[in-house]
């Protein structure tokens, strides 16, 4: 073990000043192992890399950096707001892990530099850079483990990039934000309160659907009428963002529409 670290001091040591390990190291705060991982983070789908055939990118290591970053950040908001129930801490981490903030985290800490795809793809893909941030998570969760993701998040993004306390403060009207996009879309949302119930404290329970043209995506439950119409709305608007089956079905959607409308 003590020669193994040894040799990885060593190692480090000659390519520290060299690219793209100084780069990463300016925005990691340390060296990476697997300099490979790294490197397909920053690959977006629209430049796919090729190694013995198969086409690689940074949608796997997204797709595991997102489950990671949400898991850190619920463990970041759920202390630093000890008296704070449910559906509060909820609502912070979906201001903290939102298509925006990260992109704009991301923004900040230079990942954008990194990032290679084609001309095009900036105009048509606007969360690139966030989307590229929770594959660099992936990463980092890959080469160094759980332990080290939990210190880059916390230090390297919540301490220096996001305000805890001001950020929970800020009201985001996920509704109006989906309605807002189905009228830009011009495809049909609706909410519908499909159940109401009692808890086993006597507390009040809704649950409320939203449909994209009658095609039932979401579900949201609060204590609220209003809640579980915002808890809905999020869920919606993370899958158009990130499910590809959804980004299917509105594709299709559109087309319908189109043809629709050249009869």
């Amino acid at each position: 073990m003590i020669f193994k670290r040894i040799h990885k001091w060593i190692r480090l040591f000659k390519l520290k000043n060299k690219e793209p390990y100084l780069s990463l190291y300016n925005i990691l705060g340390f060296y990476p192992d697997n300099i490979k991982l790294y490197e397909q983070a920053f690959v977006h789908r629209s430049i796919s890399m090729t190694h013995d055939g198969k086409r690689s990118n940074n949608e796997r290591l997204e797709f595991l950096g997102d489950a990671i970053l949400d898991a850190i950040i619920a463990d970041v908001v759920y202390k630093h707001f000890p008296n704070k129930k449910e559906g509060f801490l909820t609502n912070t981490r979906s201001k903290i892990v939102q298509r925006e903030s990260l992109n704009q985290i991301a923004l900040e800490l230079g990942i954008n530099k990194k990032v290679t795809s084609m001309p095009y793809a900036t105009a048509h893909h606007k969360y690139m850079y966030g989307n590229a941030l929770e594959a660099l998570i992936g990463a980092i969760y890959l080469d160094q483990g759980y332990g080290c993701c939990c210190k880059f998040v916390k230090e390297r993004i919540v301490n220096k990039h996001i305000s805890l306390d001001k950020l929970a403060s800020r009201e985001v009207n996920f509704k109006s934000r989906l309605l807002e996009w189905g009228q830009k879309t011009k495809l049909h949302v609706e909410f519908d309160l499909i159940e109401t119930f009692t808890d086993e404290e006597g507390k009040p329970v809704f649950q409320t659907s939203v449909s994209l043209e009658g095609t039932p995506l979401g579900i949201g439950i609060g204590s609220t009428k209003k809640e579980s119409q915002q808890l809905a709305a999020k869920n919606v608007i993370r899958k158009i963002h990130k499910d590809k089956d959804v980004r299917q079905l509105i594709e299709a959607l559109k087309h319908e529409q189109n043809a629709a409308g050249q009869e």
